[in-house]
């Protein structure tokens, strides 16, 4: 495999990113992984190289390119669960900056510039999404029906809101698959938020799966903290493989 860092074109400047490709020439399907809070860092680079790892071209926008370049924060007490939180007195407002206009205008820049690169293969691409990437993964196949194949958000928080613009009140315009898996005793996705997202998904007809991971913490999937279940990972492994192949890879080449 093959990881570089790369700028992404977006519409007021650029995006730092990770780029991970399997080796050989492909072509390979494309994925997005959309970051959590914390950002770009080395546990994101070793998630997507598990994905290229099975065939996929992976790209991983810093989502807060317009605060500057990765890493944005100071990482080095992640493993600390005080400092950790304290972290987000600055990562906030760079989470409430991304609003649904904004998510859609950076993922069309995104997805044009992963549909350029050599070896990419032709097509819809899928998005993996975790904690707030999960919920910008969501808005993302919102606003690109035609372009997005499918999307997996993990342990995602806040896709249910009261707010107007609340993602799961969007799932209409989804034509593609969708996979949740929540966090258990999640406050930023409780058991009746995950009802209400579930009524609407299957109002509007999607195809979708929505589990939660007992005993699973929001962030379960990141080994850089101490939230960190390998069982609920590895889990999440699985139906993550599971969705891609069936939608964008080898075993959607061969229906085709």
């Amino acid at each position: 495999m093959r990881t570089t860092t790369v700028d992404v074109p977006v519409g007021d400047g650029v995006a730092d990113a990770y780029l991970v490709r399997p080796d050989g020439d492909g072509p390979f399907p494309p994925v997005l992984l959309f970051m959590d809070a914390f950002g770009l860092r080395p546990r994101l680079a070793e998630m997507a190289g598990r994905i290229a790892a099975e065939g996929y071209v992976v790209l991983v926008p810093n989502l807060f390119h317009r605060f500057g370049r990765a890493p944005l924060v100071d990482l080095s007490g992640l493993a600390d669960a005080e400092r950790r939180g304290a972290l987000f007195g600055q990562l906030n407002p760079m989470i409430g900056a991304l609003t649904p206009d904004l998510v859609a205008g950076d993922t069309a820049a995104y997805l044009d510039f992963l549909a350029a690169q050599p070896g990419v293969a032709a097509g819809p691409a899928a998005i993996t999404g975790y904690c707030m990437g999960g919920t910008n993964a969501l808005r993302a196949i919102e606003a690109h029906p035609d372009r997005i194949a499918a999307v997996a958000s993990f342990h995602g928080g806040r896709i249910v809101t009261d707010a107007p613009d609340s993602p799961h009140l969007a799932v209409g315009a989804v034509t593609g698959e969708l996979y949740f898996g929540h966090a258990d005793n999640d406050q930023s996705m409780t058991a009746e938020q995950i009802a209400t997202l579930e009524k609407a998904l299957d109002a509007a007809g999607v195809t979708y799966r929505s589990e939660v991971y007992t005993g699973a913490h929001h962030g379960y999937t990141m080994a850089d903290t101490p939230i960190y279940d390998e069982a609920a990972t590895e889990r999440h492994w699985t139906a993550l493989f599971d969705l891609l192949d069936r939608t964008i890879g080898r075993l959607a080449a061969r229906r085709m």
